[in-house]
């Protein structure tokens, strides 16, 4: 009778291997099998790919174990929200290939998950990740599922919008939106070629105002309206010399026709102009906007300077609300006063004034000394170079003689807004401290387009025709979508669910009987990841496939 144990060599002192048994297994025919395997699972989890080859039954073989979590996961969200279906009608009513909505599906998946080129999709799809429909995929029907989805992209973004509101329940009473830009990897002047092969001009690849600090490079202007939940609902773009003053009543007119026309819009400064505050307040809508600090418009200067006491509300925030003017014509104003934020400002500039100084000293120094020419031009180089400082230059001004000299005035006019920024808001229904806290709620859009940026890569762009560049970013914003609700839903950021779903793979097994599937048994933490998304978890077997006799 044999008996079987768990054990591993160790050497002992004189340096000679000697069994140390872990734990006894019992009788060989006795041995409980099941355990075993359990065993064998446990490991094979921790091994991957490795440990699935592990467990290949008797007398099949390992072939390969692609990702099935994420494309698992992100294929119910795309279910559950619509939009399978939504690009499926699309193409059955223009008479396109039944397979476009899952091309369309895999680059959405593969911007979430592996961001990459359309070329690098190709060798993504069935090597590295299953799509469910979709076995394999070349480049040409990636870009023709691209010209299919911006050609239905309207129809897409509307679903998308009535299913946050209606399935997930979300509150799209409140937009906030905000722009970025992202560049291309271009010259500038290099011109596009249409359908017919004939040279035109760039379109949205264009030199502006660059975001992403580069300047040198031609941009497109993204905008992006999102809900009080971060979850993106609508996304434009514009050439990218587009200045943010004009697409505010663009942007108003669009999501009017989405049944938004009593919503509350959330922008930044750069928006803050009559003409739009009077569009977002047409057809009953609402505003909340940034005030510029140093506009020097005598209704903000007045907001600013009128007496009255701070409320003291959460996130170590104050705020104090003011109206300017009479009766209807009065602008409502909310000033907001962050204690902590006023502190680091004053030592900030303080360090500034100090390092000011120490460079006036020296000039005065070098000044004093300079003998020849050279010498004094060397000071002069120094002065302008101070004067002209980005940061150190505001805190100083020229007198008549020349010298530059601290600007006491400017200095202590500074000093009266640390910690504070102005907000306008044409709804009288709304606390102050619903105002202030809605503002707040704006860094969910720069979120977005942080996440857009880093997580999706969706910079920098290599497309060079208009119609292929705005395909791109609603890849990348359908992506955001899906990344998005997973997180609402999780309370996890997409990089702390990402590796989860990476674990959970589809193994490939064959054998003189036929071949099958078979999913990586689920951790207990995968298990309530997927009860939290709402999703079910994939099947064990997902296929088994005979051999032809």
């Amino acid at each position: 009778m044999r008996y079987l144990q768990l054990a591993h060599n160790e050497r002992n002192a004189q340096g000679t291997p000697v069994a140390k048994v872990i734990t006894s297994l019992g009788r060989e025919d006795q041995v409980d099998r099941e355990g075993l395997m359990r065993l064998v699972a446990s490991i094979s989890r921790f091994l991957g790919q490795d440990g699935l080859e592990a467990t290949a039954p008797a007398g099949f073989s390992f072939l390969r174990a692609p990702e099935l979590g994420g494309p698992h996961l992100l294929g119910a969200l795309w279910t559950e929200l619509g939009l399978g279906r939504c690009l499926a009608r699309a193409a059955k009513a223009t008479r396109h290939r039944s397979d476009v909505e899952r091309a369309v599906f895999a680059m959405v998946a593969q911007r979430a998950l592996a961001p990459g080129s359309k070329l690098a999709a190709t060798q993504w799809l069935g090597r590295d990740v299953e799509v469910p429909g979709l076995e394999r995929v070349s480049d040409d029907q990636l870009y023709r599922a691209m010209d299919f989805l911006l050609a239905n992209g309207e129809r897409v973004q509307e679903s998308v919008f009535h299913s946050v509101a209606n399935l997930l329940n979300l509150e799209v009473d409140v937009i906030f939106f905000d722009t970025t830009s992202t560049y291309f990897e271009a010259d500038p002047d290099d011109e596009d070629e249409d359908e017919e092969g004939e040279l035109v001009e760039p379109g949205l690849r264009r030199l502006g105002h660059s975001k992403d600090h580069r300047p040198d490079l031609p941009q497109a202007v993204i905008g992006l309206a999102v809900t009080r939940e971060g979850i993106p609902v609508r996304v434009w773009v514009w050439p990218g010399n587009t200045n943010d003053q004009t697409v505010v009543e663009e942007v108003k007119a669009d999501l009017t026709g989405w049944q938004l026309g009593r919503a509350v819009y959330v922008m930044d400064t750069g928006f803050n102009s009559k003409e739009n505050l009077r569009a977002l307040q047409s057809t009953g809508g609402h505003y909340i906007a940034g005030c510029k600090l140093r506009s020097g418009m005598a209704e903000t200067q007045i907001a600013l300077s009128r007496q009255g006491r701070y409320q003291a509300i959460k996130e170590n925030l104050r705020v104090k609300d003011i109206r300017v003017g009479d009766g209807e014509a009065a602008t409502r104003y909310v000033v907001c006063h962050n204690p902590a934020e006023a502190q680091l400002q004053h030592d900030r500039r303080d360090g500034h004034i100090k390092r000011i100084e120490a460079e006036l000293q020296r000039l005065a120094a070098q000044h004093e000394r300079a003998s020849g020419k050279s010498e004094r031009q060397a000071h002069h180089r120094g002065e302008c170079a101070l004067r002209d400082h980005r940061t150190l230059g505001r805190y100083l001004r020229q007198t008549k003689t020349g010298r530059l000299v601290l600007d006491r005035a400017s200095i202590t006019a500074e000093e009266r807004l640390d910690g504070k920024y102005l907000l306008t808001t044409s709804d009288t229904s709304l606390s102050a401290e619903d105002v202030a806290l809605g503002y707040r709620k704006l860094l969910e859009a720069e979120r977005s387009f942080r996440d857009l940026k880093g997580i999706l890569l969706l910079r920098p762009v290599y497309h060079r025709r208009e119609d292929r560049i705005r395909a791109h970013v609603l890849v990348c914003f359908l992506a955001l979508i899906l990344v998005r609700v997973s997180e609402q839903r999780t309370a996890q950021t997409w990089r702390q669910l990402r590796p989860q779903l990476g674990e959970i793979r589809n193994g490939h097994f064959a054998g003189p009987d036929g071949t099958f599937t078979q999913t990586t048994e689920l951790t207990a933490t995968q298990r309530g990841l997927l009860r939290e998304l709402g999703v079910s978890e994939p099947s064990r077997i997902t296929t088994v496939t005979p051999a032809s006799t």
